[in-house]
């Protein structure tokens, strides 16, 4: 668009605007939600109802051709039981049929790769179609796709044309194979939606032509919030969609800055169009990506996303603009390009939308050939550097890329490949692997992460929110095609890995051997040795990172090994983090890492020995002798110095992310240390920072619900999954236990009600009945309830958590010492009784932390290290 012609724009358009600040949300027409396989209706974590199919006039056959089944095993990063944990599981072709008016509607499958009936998950193989001829899916493997893209479950998402039919049907049909093959689904949406597609896409191939979106059939890719963080579907404008931060697309150091409008703008919706106020959440224009401030740097770089797609499709590309800053036209001016295609030349926000706070959108279309190499994306912004403008700068917003069906109504794509590391791993221990060539690559794989925004209890829904780092990988010349679901996968382990190698079966590859050298190096024959070549009776607990075995090295020193499995979701930053984390940080209460071995591709670290294991083996299922209450809150203590000296000990705040009981390690001593540093993060580093933007990780029934909705992350995200920790040292039971009635599965929810309800002692661990001093449960329960508050501005700090902690063991010891306080006289004369404000003091100069000008010697010496430096173990 010429510059020259931005101000006339600019008062035609402005006539067209009016303010929607608080605009109504869409409600749909028709909202179905179906249960599959369940035998009764239930409600997901978001409170919206799912239907059973059960004896449903949906199924044309009454159900004949498929069973009702339940998941074998409960994945801790489901959201919620609901649609999950039930499929209807098809032998044979099978039809769902659905009435529906003639609006434009989204299609939800969701599909959970479990063991059903018996019927283990690689053996299902199937397609998708419509009604009307559209292929959504074919030969798809839920169990490829999910393993490949490490995703826990996964959603794809469709968008269908109006259907004059008065019904729209789905045909689940098994793939034929030599093996018996069968399909299934877990849930299914079909809901009315808005007609956001009135609008042509500009081709970007062909100059002047364009592509009607109107009657196409397509399947979201990439939905992203450019310059803000996760938006929810329940903050969503009444579409249910997940808008995901836009940072893992980004390519290269050249990321640009974000900005945040304050709490009074109000955005302002084009009267001209009816449906605008839905194409986007006003949280969406809210926030932006630019360049940056200096001219100089802006007209030498291009803003650049990289999106990895299936080849042989067209995309159409959204992009959303708002402009939050400047006011007039010829400010900002900058061209679009897509594939390093030209799409827009001379673009202008406000010559677009007629003024400030007023979004648009643009669609480009643009053919993706099928060719090696022809499966990314680009999208890049570049300033209009003869247009005159007032600054050389781009915006954007908010980005979106569909897929469309090509002309034989297909809408799949291939399997995603699995890595060579993850073949060579699974063909060693002689497990089959399918490779297909034509089932769906990229989905919507709106699964995982933030599948609704509540908590399932504490948060059933750990979507850990899986940011693949595809771009990287792609633009490092790999020779693995990995497509990444679209998004910051929805779906994973509560351990996930954002950087899996693909180089030769060798996990260790990529490793920065500058964080290596932080400690000592054990060669592999070392290991080997120290663990009598991996001697399975050796082996002390299996986690998301592989297993743990119990060693000796130098002589005598006993170990724990860690050694990661080709096939887990935890990869090369975990281990990464780790080293950097633990050769770092050195306190009483942290696990003292000693070194690690990354020879022959191996990813294996090196531990202290803890004697007692963790503390949920002491509480449940481990076997262990039980606890009594003094020792557990000695315990709790012990684990709280230790998040309270990350949050306060280190040059910067260190969030740990995966607070739970499995990992507080017990030693010998019993001395509580936390460990597993893989998901830890550096929280904010400026003055005016409050948080950290960054994707969701964490553990199911432990993550932290406003961390959960918001992505962002602060300390008292560690503080809610202590709490929960407090709960289930009190309680002895799991954080999340679905084979309980649907209000107790969640302990923190239960507890939560209880505490309030007056009827804690209800629940409390049945060999602690009597034993805990009444006003030492009272601190302790209302200590765990303030952890839990909804907003991280209400919780305590763990140092306050610490200090109550402490008065709370003052009044058991006093207690279990007939009301004496320990180290009180016991001849009854002159009392030598420590008062609980010298104990408080006492503690607290206990936590004294390890400062940046303490040399070897002082942090030796200090309280807060478990041991000496030894020159052989660093």
């Amino acid at each position: 668009m010429a510059s020259s012609h931005h101000v006339l724009i600019a008062l035609l358009v402005v006539v067209g605007v009016v303010e929607f600040g608080n605009a109504e949300k869409y409600k749909p027409k028709e909202s179905i939600l179906v249960n599959c396989g369940s035998d009764k209706d239930d409600q997901d974590i978001d409170g919206r109802k799912w239907v059973s199919d059960k004896d449903s006039s949906w199924l044309l056959d009454g159900g004949k051709s498929s069973v009702m089944a339940n998941a074998d095993f409960q994945d801790p990063s489901l959201p919620s039981p609901v649609p999950y944990m039930s499929a209807r599981v098809f032998t044979k072709e099978t039809m769902y049929n659905f009435s529906v008016g003639e609006d434009r509607h989204w299609v939800r499958l969701h599909f959970y790769p479990a063991a059903y009936h018996g019927l283990p998950a690689e053996n299902f193989f199937f397609s998708v179609s419509t009604s009307t001829g559209i292929t959504l899916l074919k030969n798809f493997s839920v169990y490829i796709t999910a393993k490949a893209l490490s995703q826990a479950y996964t959603i794809r998402e469709f968008t269908l044309p109006p259907s004059t039919a008065g019904s729209l049907s789905l045909t689940f049909t098994p793939t034929a194979m030599n093996n018996a093959s069968y399909a299934f689904v877990n849930g299914i949406e079909i809901i009315s939606m808005p007609n956001i597609f009135s609008q042509a896409a500009a081709s970007v191939d062909i100059s002047g032509n364009e592509v009607s979106t109107t009657d196409g059939s397509m399947q979201t890719i990439y939905r992203l919030n450019v310059g803000g963080s996760y938006v929810a579907p329940a903050n969503d404008s009444g579409l249910s969609r997940d808008w995901y931060d836009d940072t893992p697309y980004i390519y290269g150091a050249a990321v640009g800055v974000t900005y945040q409008a304050n709490d009074t703008v109000q955005i302002k919706y084009p009267k001209t169009d009816p449906e605008a106020e839905y194409v986007a959440p006003a949280n969406i224009y809210l926030t932006s990506r630019s360049m940056g401030p200096d001219p100089k740097v802006n007209q030498n770089y291009k803003l650049t996303w990289v999106l990895e797609v299936d080849g042989n499709f067209t995309y159409i590309v959204r992009l959303h603009f708002c402009e939050l800053v400047m006011s007039k036209p010829n400010q900002r001016v900058f061209d679009i390009l897509i594939n390093n295609k030209t799409a827009q030349s001379g673009a202008d926000v406000i010559g677009w939308g007629g003024g400030q706070y007023v979004p648009v959108y643009k669609d480009y279309a643009t053919i993706m050939p099928g060719g090696p190499g022809d499966k990314v994306l680009w999208v890049q912004l570049m300033p209009s550097v003869g247009s005159g403008s007032e600054f050389y700068d781009s915006v954007l917003n908010g980005l979106e890329i569909f897929k469309m069906s090509d002309s034989s109504g297909n809408l799949a794509g291939p399997n995603p490949d699995p890595s060579k590391m993850l073949e060579d791993a699974e063909l060693a221990v002689g497990e089959a692997k399918f490779k297909s060539k034509t089932s769906n690559l990229k989905a919507t794989v709106i699964g995982g992460a933030a599948g609704g925004a509540a908590a399932f209890g504490i948060v059933a829904a750990i979507c850990i929110v899986v940011y693949q780092t595809k771009k990287r990988r792609v633009l490092n010349n790999s020779t693995s095609h990995s497509s990444s679901g679209w998004l910051p996968v929805y779906g994973g382990n509560s351990h996930t890995s954002t950087s899996k190698s693909s180089t030769g079966g060798k996990s260790a590859a990529g490793l920065n051997p500058n964080i290596t050298a932080m400690c000592r190096h054990f060669s592999f024959a070392e290991i080997k040795s120290a663990t009598k070549n991996f001697d399975e009776s050796l082996v002390i607990g299996v986690g998301g990172f592989g297993k743990v075995y119990r060693g000796v090295v130098d002589g005598d020193t006993k170990v724990a090994i860690k050694r990661s499995n080709p096939s887990s979701e935890q990869g090369v930053l975990e281990f990464q983090t780790e080293i950097e984390m633990l050769s770092k940080l050195r306190h009483k209460h942290l696990v003292s890492l000693i070194g690690c071995c990354e020879d022959e591709g191996e990813m294996i670290l090196v531990y202290d020995y803890m004697a007692h294991g963790t503390l949920r083996e002491h509480l449940y299922k481990g076997g262990k002798p039980a606890l009594s209450w003094k020792q557990r809150l000695e315990i709790t203590i012990g684990a709280a110095r230790g998040l309270h000296y990350l949050h306060t000990g280190a040059k910067y705040t260190i969030i740990h992310r995966d607070v739970k009981t499995t990992n507080i390690l017990v030693d010998d001593k019993w001395v509580a240390k936390v460990s597993d540093f893989g998901l830890s993060k550096t929280g904010p580093t400026a003055m005016n920072q409050t948080h950290v933007s960054t994707m969701v990780k964490g553990s199911f029934g432990y993550l932290d619900p406003e961390y959960f909705r918001r992505q962002q992350l602060t300390e008292k995200s560690d503080v809610y999954s202590f709490g929960v920790v407090l709960f289930e040292v009190l309680c002895a039971r799991p954080a999340l236990n679905p084979g309980l009635p649907r209000e107790q599965v969640s302990l923190a929810d239960h507890a939560m009600s209880c505490q309030r309800k007056g009827t804690l002692h209800d629940i409390i661990d049945p060999l602690l009945n009597g034993k805990i001093a009444p006003d030492c449960l009272k601190k302790f329960a209302e200590t765990a309830e303030k952890c839990l508050a909804d907003h991280g501005v209400d919780r305590p700090s763990m140092g306050d958590v610490l200090w109550n902690l402490e008065f709370a063991l003052q009044m058991q010891e006093t207690f279990e010492n007939g009301g004496k306080t320990e180290g009180a006289d016991s001849g009854g004369g002159s009392s030598s009784t420590t008062s609980a404000a010298d104990s408080m003091a006492a503690n607290a100069a206990a936590l004294s932390l390890i400062s940046e000008d303490m040399d070897e010697e002082d942090i030796a010496n200090s309280v807060v290290f478990s041991q000496l430096v030894r020159p052989t173990g660093r």
